[in-house]
């Protein structure tokens, strides 16, 4: 077997140190964010060190091209200061509500899995090794209740500081568009940097402390150790789905408000001041496509840490006390810090984007270069913190893997990710014939326009399942479940840079909004835009990496459960486990029904609204008076924060339920059941309303001779694709991203409750 490489002590200085770098990067960033002012003249006190990046020579152009108006600045942050408090506020109202649930589901927990042993304080024989043993159950429902809180905090902070230092980018972004697109595009980048290296560094740092703690009480009983911390990953996914449906609802009300009465009937720009509904639009691009996106993919990497560490400690791991390869899901993620670390300075520093047409091939680039250096990270740390062999538990028996095998289940995640990825960003790039295909069938109408769309979301999900088939196949032959939680995590080990640019998107889209509404000249317009092109594709490339973790997370948490709840198999042949498998299948339908329709009544007051006033507010449309932006925000407020708790109990119940009367049996049947038909809906629904929207800019670019004989805005063609982009808008941003935390959410919840289920389930078969 023989013991790894790397020293304990090594370990223990390695895990914190990296997450420290991965702060202190991120605060790094954002101080050269924080170096372009919002007051006006602030270009002179830029001059630090001559004509720098941000020295005086840029100061001498933004005079010499007459670009420093006071005027403009001082617009730009009194909008950039209405999104924030836009945003602030909604987040604010969410969480109090989000605060009750985390408080009674944390009391559930405790209830629940302390009566397993009835309550008793007396060490109990280990499940795993009878011959042992281990705390009290008691113990651990106490454990993993704060774990759950911890991990619910950690989801909040983490969405919420991701929001804050978007909307202190947006402005910003607009302002550096005046000196060149190289600029802004830094501005923008650097802003998601942010974010991205903040939540992945707390992440790692909070799960690494926690597990220090909690072990100064288990000492070595491992199993109920880990056992205890799966509560970390069920309080971040917990918040982050009420995150994402409430920021989705929120968002998208406002957009589809907005884009229905602004662009199809009054026939004015995107983003215009004069159409109410504008503000709540940028607020809701920080609630849903930044909160929401940042607790999502917490949640994801808390999960894939926890499904790797509950099945290691029943493995060599855990029964030899092993720290270093204990631990080696977390000491993965610490060089994925270093790797992102390393890639970002790629976009920021050793290259600059001087055209337009540049800026998709840089964002690309990060995805290939941290995937490059992702897997050279790896094949150390395997080498490293590994002993040469060592087994792994396999349903019942322990499998002799060797350490080379568990790179190739890292490498083969890390890369089916960077597949998906591009798989989705050739079915939403407006640079394919994808999305043109789809631009082409606006000629005839809106009906043949939507008729191509869902044809092109259908068939996206081809290759990206087949890659997740794959990456399955492959960990799950050289490591069993373990070899999958690791393979989910390979995808996630880069979620500093996924979310980097994935962050980028919104600010640039805000960037945009902000240009138009403080009546910035056409070239600025221009540069923003084509950000926020770029940035669309990236968010959908954003969502893929998302749902294919998803797949393999729930799977990994999936057999972490079947071995907690001691099912030796899964038999598909009997009805127990069947009419789980059919309910489980149907339910991502049943969310995505709420979830739409939520959205569709939310937009159908907004629109409501938007119209009223266009009619009735005198000298709105000529842009004499000034719209009643606030009611805006108040009906997606209102509309979000209301209709987020149906979608919510859905998947926070029905594994409560399903184990309690239906017992463990069927619940493995509705989790797979859920799992095969939710990365489906997911895929197709994401990347039905990505194309879309970039049908809809590829005619109001009008680069190509092409989208030019479709244009120019407010062409039949073009109402035709708004038509389009306005429907795919809830596919994309609410029901497609959240279907990703229903499949974890509901593995996780399982896992948890496992104990419970596994002693006092499935009351109705007991009864009959």
């Amino acid at each position: 077997m023989g013991s790894p490489i790397l020293p304990d002590l090594g370990t223990e200085i390695l895990i914190p140190v990296c997450a420290i770098i991965g702060i202190g990067f991120s605060l790094f960033q954002w101080l050269l964010v924080s170096k372009v002012k919002l007051t006006p003249g602030s270009a002179a006190s830029n001059n630090s060190g001559g004509a720098g990046k941000n020295g005086h020579g840029d100061y001498l152009i933004e005079e010499e091209e007459g670009l420093n108006d006071h005027n403009i600045v001082l617009k730009c942050a009194e909008i950039q200061n209405a999104i924030s408090e836009g945003a602030t506020s909604f987040l604010f109202t969410e969480y109090q509500y989000v605060g009750i649930f985390m408080v009674a589901f944390a009391i559930l927990i405790f209830v629940f899995l302390g009566s397993v042993e009835g309550f008793s304080t007396k060490s109990q024989p280990c499940t795993y090794d009878p011959l042992k043993l281990c705390k009290p159950a008691l113990a651990t429902a106490g454990f993993s209740t704060i774990a759950f809180v911890l991990g619910a905090v950690t989801s909040v902070v983490s969405g919420f500081l991701g929001m804050k230092i978007a909307t202190y980018a947006n402005a910003r972004t607009t302002l550096e568009a005046r000196k060149g697109v190289g600029k802004a595009f830094i501005t923008a980048f650097r802003s998601g940097a942010v974010m991205g290296f903040l939540l992945a560094a707390n992440g790692l740092l909070v799960l690494y402390i926690a597990i220090n703690l909690f072990k100064l009480y288990y000492g070595d009983d491992w199993e109920g150790l880990f056992e205890a911390i799966t509560g970390y990953g069920l309080g971040g996914s917990s918040m982050a789905l009420f995150g994402r449906v409430a920021g989705g609802i929120y968002t998208k009300a406002a957009d589809v408000g907005a884009d229905l009465v602004g662009k199809v009937e009054r026939n004015i720009p995107e983003d215009d001041p004069r159409n109410p509904a504008v503000i709540a639009d940028n607020v809701g691009d920080n609630v849903g496509d930044i909160a929401g996106m940042g607790s999502d993919l917490f949640g994801s990497y808390a999960e894939s840490s926890c499904a790797a560490l509950v099945v290691a400690s029943i493995s060599s791991f855990g029964i030899n006390h092993e720290f270093t390869p204990m631990l080696y899901p977390l000491i993965v993620s610490s060089v994925g810090i270093i790797v992102c670390l390393l890639t970002t300075l790629f976009a920021t520093d050793f290259f600059e984007i001087k055209a337009v047409n540049e800026i998709e091939p840089a964002l690309k680039n990060q995805l290939i270069i941290s995937t490059v250096l992702m897997t050279i990270g790896v094949a150390i740390v395997s080498w490293i913190a590994l002993p040469s062999s060592f087994t792994i538990f396999n349903f019942g028996t322990q499998k002799v893997v060797k350490n080379w095998q568990l790179f190739l289940c890292v490498a083969v995640g890390l890369w089916a990710g960077l597949v998906i990825g591009f798989v989705t960003e050739y079915y939403t790039s407006n640079a394919y014939s994808p999305v043109q295909d789809v631009a082409d069938s606006c000629r005839t109408g809106a009906a043949t326009n939507v008729i191509f769309g869902l044809a092109l979301g259908y068939k996206s999900v081809i290759i990206p399942i087949f890659a997740i088939a794959v990456s399955i196949f492959v960990s799950f032959s050289f490591a069993a479940m373990y070899g999958i939680a690791v393979a989910a995590l390979g995808m996630l080990s880069t979620i500093a840079t996924g979310l980097a640019i994935d962050a980028y998107g919104p600010i640039s889209d805000n960037a945009g909004g902000i240009a138009e509404m403080a009546g910035m000249s056409h070239r600025i317009r221009e540069r923003t835009d084509a950000l926020d092109a770029a940035g669309n594709t990236t968010a959908a490339i954003g969502k893929g990496f998302a749902i294919g973790s998803a797949a393999l997370v729930s799977l990994a948490l999936f057999g972490a459960f079947v071995s907690r709840a001691a099912i030796s198999t899964v038999d598909v042949l009997t009805p127990k486990v069947f009419i789980g498998l059919i309910v489980g299948a149907m339910l991502p339908y049943w969310f995505s029904a709420m979830t739409m329709k939520s959205v569709g009544s939310a937009a159908l007051k907004m629109v409501e609204e938007v119209r009223r006033q266009f009619n009735t507010i005198p000298g709105l449309m000529e842009g004499t008076a000034k719209p009643d932006y606030a009611t805006c925000v108040k009906i997606s407020t209102d509309a979000s924060i209301k209709e987020m708790i149906a979608p919510g109990a859905l998947v926070m119940l029905t594994p409560l339920i399903v184990g309690i009367f239906f017992g463990v049996e069927t619940l493995s049947g509705v989790l797979a059941g859920s799992l095969v038909s939710g990365v489906q809906i997911a895929i197709s629904a994401s990347n039905t309303g990505g194309a879309w929207d970039n049908a809809k800019k590829y005619i109001e670019a009008g680069v190509s001779e092409h989208a030019r004989s479709l244009g120019p805005k407010g062409s039949d063609p073009h109402k035709a694709a708004v038509i389009g982009d306005t429907i795919g808008d809830p596919l994309k941003d609410t029901s497609g991203p959240s279907l990703n935390i229903l499949i974890k959410l509901m593995a996780v919840e399982s896992l948890v409750f496992a104990p419970f289920f596994a002693t006092h389930g499935g009351l109705l078969f007991k009864i009959f």
